[in-house]
């Protein structure tokens, strides 16, 4: 870990094992005398920085989910209840451990967002995360909404100073000190196409750079995380000082570790499902050696008892917001659906009716019902026929008929059809099977989808 020309210490990395070996310093001598040797072992001055070890635990983004969905296959993988219970027992373990986030908690992509983002920030409260970093995505609903939950936010390059959010945070652990930053990418910004100022990050890398400056001068290790990867944030910021960088997430998975430039680039993955674990020794504010690990979170791990109470109500109020659109969608509802629903189509089509009702399709509304998820949009839309559209499911006692994964689901609305006896096309007609099985057989909500394995349970 010495350089044999200097004497300045300098990280060895070895490639393929994720992890710093030590060298010891070329240019000692043998002695020749043990009374020597004891002599410098007595009275040899004390180390100025000790050597400390050090446990970090980072996530990545959540990507506005309270758990990843479960009604695949391979069933649930993380979320934040199972997240509570595998931290309680790292800290059990370890109790110095530091926890941070790369942020992205919250999503905008759904009419259910807004309220889950309110439940994953009061969530996210009682995991007691020791810093949060800032992305695009946690501003969604405006900077009052993220720092509506005293959580610890840190944005570094922030022009102005805005009420909740720091630009470092200072963790204790006995004698060692991290500074935690964060830099956000102006050009992510889904403001940029707005007129007008709207510059709320500074995009000048100055002040950052003096900031990881004086930090490593007071021997604080330094972690900075960004939504940037590696190397658009080298070439944008710089390393300097950096000792341990959380770059921008993959998609669900946790990227192998790698050094740049002396500094240990880490990646998150994404959607809650897993968490990355970071054992350090540490000396003076510098990483001596390293060790990485992904913590997976499967249905082994159960969930944390004292986040029933927060799932219960986040799910009444879901259902409570459900059924006020559902009165709004019946004032609107007016005039024949496009939609006949299953019991029309077996009318002509009885062995493939058949073959359906005997899959899990037919009773994928009743999935939704068992895990009290019959009224999360984000949930029923491939649970039912035409959720959202004119004519389709919207409530369980006036559209039960379009309940659960039907023909019209896969093969388009069908009323018109059915009407002309057969000669009138259906509206998916000549889409392929893998087209109908990608509306919902997606990454996101079935990631160990195999089309080939999948179809034969429903090939009729």
């Amino acid at each position: 870990m010495i350089d044999d020309t200097d004497g300045v210490k300098r990280p060895v990395d070895k490639p393929g094992r994720g992890r710093f070996h030590t060298r010891h310093n070329g240019r000692g001598r043998c002695c020749g005398s043990l009374f020597w040797l004891v002599s410098l072992l007595c009275f040899a001055p004390a180390p100025l920085w000790a050597e400390a070890s050090l446990t970090i635990i980072y996530s990545g983004n959540l990507d506005g989910e309270l758990e990843p969905c479960g009604c695949s296959a391979e069933g649930n993988f993380g979320g934040i209840k199972r997240r509570a219970t595998l931290l309680q027992r790292l800290r059990a373990e370890n109790p110095n451990l530091v926890l941070l986030s790369a942020g992205g908690l919250l999503s905008a992509d759904g009419p259910g967002d807004r309220l889950k983002g309110e439940y994953i920030l009061k969530g996210m409260a009682m995991l007691d995360y020791d810093a949060i970093a800032v992305q695009w995505r946690d501003l969604a609903y405006g900077e009052a909404f993220a720092a509506s939950v005293a959580l610890p936010w840190v944005l570094s390059n922030s022009r102005s100073a805005i009420a909740g959010f720091q630009p470092q945070r200072l963790i204790e652990r006995d004698a060692q000190r991290i500074a935690y930053f964060s830099w956000l990418d102006s050009k992510g910004s889904p403001m940029r196409q707005m007129q007008g100022e709207h510059g709320l990050v500074d995009e000048a890398p100055a002040a950052l750079r003096e900031a990881l400056r004086q930090a490593h001068a007071q021997g604080q290790l330094t972690v900075l995380a960004t939504d940037l990867s590696g190397q658009a944030f080298a070439e944008a910021v710089g390393l300097a000082d950096v000792d341990i960088l959380i770059e921008k997430a993959a998609y669900e998975v946790y990227g192998e570790p790698r050094m740049q430039e002396g500094t240990l680039i880490v990646q998150p993955g994404s959607r809650g499902m897993r968490l990355g674990r970071l054992d350090l020794s540490v000396e003076g504010g510098r990483i001596r050696t390293w060790r990485h690990a992904i913590l997976p979170m499967p249905n082994t791990i159960p969930d944390a008892p004292q986040l029933a109470a927060w799932y219960d109500e986040y799910n009444a109020r879901v259902k409570a917001d459900y059924l006020q659109r559902v009165e709004l969608r019946k004032t609107q509802t007016a005039g024949a659906s496009p939609f006949a629903g299953e019991a029309v189509c077996q009318t002509c089509h009885a062995a493939q009716h058949q073959v359906w009702f005997d899959t899990a399709h037919a009773t994928a509304y009743e999935k939704l019902e068992a895990v009290s998820k019959a009224f999360d949009p984000a949930c029923i839309r491939c649970h039912v026929v035409g959720f959202d559209q004119p004519g389709g499911f919207f409530d369980i006692n006036i559209t039960a008929h379009l309940m659960g994964v039907q023909c019209e689901s896969c093969h388009g609305a069908g009323q018109a059809h059915a009407a002309a006896g057969g000669s009138q096309p259906l509206a998916n007609a000549g889409w392929t099977p893998q087209q109908m099985c990608g509306q919902c057989h997606v990454q996101k909500h079935s990631p160990g989808f195999v089309f080939d394995r999948y179809w034969p349970k429903i090939a009729h």
